[in-house]
């Protein structure tokens, strides 16, 4: 569906694509956290698992995001077009 020029469906799966690499940086931190914390790095060990806490505040914000995506697009004043 395609509401003020904005393709909503292709939107958010932009928006999973987004989630879906910070996933992927999400665990390469908290393994590299361990890694650290195994070798006696307690500071970066910290910061590491600081990153994997705030990373989980962006996935979070992206859901956020993919909900605020559906609010606007129904509450649009402008015209849709659905593929039929």
């Amino acid at each position: 569906m395609c509401t003020n020029g904005i393709n909503t469906g292709q939107f958010s799966q932009m928006i999973d694509q987004i989630d879906d690499h910070i996933k992927l940086e999400r665990r390469w931190a908290h393994m590299l956290a361990h890694q650290a914390g195994d070798a006696g790095f307690a500071q970066t060990n910290e910061k590491l698992h600081n990153v994997q806490a705030l990373l989980d505040d962006v996935r979070a914000m992206l859901d956020e995001a993919k909900d605020a995506l559906e609010d606007d697009a129904e509450n649009a004043p402008g015209v849709t077009v659905n593929l039929v």
